[in-house]
């Protein structure tokens, strides 16, 4: 298979694999024992903290030290930042409680966001350009007296463009509303300084660049009060009770490390692997569509409309030959509805209706991204010569519509 998915998920680095399994192989103790082994993994654990805070920019120590929050991903840490900030904040006043989030966020802020209107908070979304960047220049006008935060991605899950959170943080800041920021597809692909984004809270995951599944964290900025949504434990510092999984953290931190230890040369083969890819697709699809490409974007990202054939019909054919592609955010995928993000952008609904994301990653070769373009560019042919011989269901729709 050629693995082009790497915003769904990356294989495990190696060398996380191998320090997660000497946690196993030497160390089964709970970091909350007290005993000599306990406290042995409980410095495995703040080891693992510290280094991932380093890494991302936050610090943990002197003055004013952040805080650093395992969770079980990102989708668990943007649910902690958004009812815990919805928890901890006050308003006064007959108005509803309010919140703004970008009309582009994962559906782990946006699923967050409709529950709390259904508690009867008033949620705004703040729109985006047709290059699919928030339009940050909205921002004060949304803001409100009753406002508890606004979130904002850094990086866009399915275009892989890079939104202005320094910008927003700014506006934020003046009016004393703390942002959140999921940077879970931006971690281990372009450099992070939380502190330097001025963010109240950010979400990270560790399977997005080459850890273990089943471990995140959500960083808080000092001074930002965040309250639990769950309880029976005070591990976490009270934010998130459960039997802290130390070889994780441990991976997460390798894999964080490998990657920054890499980062300029990994980017660079990732861009030039993105721009051969589009490159190829644009000479062999006509009126190809690479959504976003106006706007800074992640190195690996590319989110394509191939007019003329259905976005599902074109993934199963491309799971067929081998290739390994999305139709849209990984957490939403299984449902049948277009993309939300494409749609927010103010795409025609055909193109969106055609839209498919690739993501690469380090495993991948030139080799791979050629003879992925050789088979998107024939399939695409072979189900757009049926589509518009009327032979399937989008065409017969295509060519009904083309008559009236």
């Amino acid at each position: 298979m050629i693995y082009l998915d790497h915003n769904a998920t990356t294989p495990l680095s190696p060398r996380a694999a191998e320090a997660m399994a000497r946690c196993w192989r030497g160390l089964p103790c709970n970091p909350s024992s007290q005993h000599a082994a306990g406290r042995q993994a409980r410095r495995l654990l703040e080891d693992a903290r510290e280094g991932l805070a380093e890494l991302l920019g936050a610090v943990l120590h002197g003055a004013a030290p952040d805080r650093l929050i395992f969770t079980s991903g990102g989708s668990e840490a943007n649910n902690l930042a958004l009812f815990g900030l919805a928890a901890a904040g006050s308003t006064s006043g007959p108005a509803p409680p309010h919140a703004i989030v970008s009309a582009v966020e994962h559906p782990s802020v946006l699923g967050p966001a409709a529950q709390l209107a259904r508690f009867g908070w008033a949620i705004d979304h703040l729109p985006v350009d047709p290059n699919g960047q928030a339009m940050v220049h909205r921002l004060p006008d949304l803001l409100r007296p009753q406002t508890r935060f606004v979130a904002l991605m850094l990086a866009q899950n399915e275009t892989g463009v890079l939104q202005p959170v320094a910008e927003a943080a700014t506006i934020c800041q003046r009016a004393g509303v703390p942002l959140h920021v999921d940077a879970v597809q931006a971690a281990g692909k372009i450099q992070i300084d939380f502190r330097s984004l001025g963010a109240a809270t950010m979400a990270v995951a560790a399977h997005k660049f080459n850890g273990p599944v089943g471990i995140g964290a959500l960083i808080v900025r000092h001074g930002v009060a965040v309250a639990p949504h769950m309880f029976g434990g005070v591990q976490e510092q009270g934010l998130r009770p459960g039997t802290q999984a130390v070889a994780l953290a441990v991976g997460m931190h390798a894999a964080l490390a490998e990657w920054h230890a890499e980062r300029q040369a990994r980017q660079e083969r990732l861009a030039a692997m993105r721009d051969l890819f589009e490159a190829l697709l644009r000479d062999g699809v006509p009126n190809l569509v690479v959504h976003g490409c106006a706007a800074p974007r992640l190195p690996h990202t590319s989110s394509v409309a191939l007019p003329g054939v259905e976005r599902q019909a074109m993934h199963l054919a491309l799971d067929r030959a081998g290739v390994a592609a999305a139709t849209g955010s990984a957490c939403a995928s299984g449902a049948s509805q277009p993309s939300s993000t494409l749609r927010a952008m103010g795409l025609p609904e055909e193109l969106v209706a055609a839209s498919l994301r690739f993501s690469f990653g380090p495993s991948n070769t030139e080799a791979e991204v050629r003879e992925a373009c050789r088979l998107i560019v024939m399939l695409h042919n072979e189900l757009r010569a049926e589509a518009l011989a009327g032979k399937t269901e989008f065409g017969r729709r295509i060519r009904a519509e083309h008559t009236l």
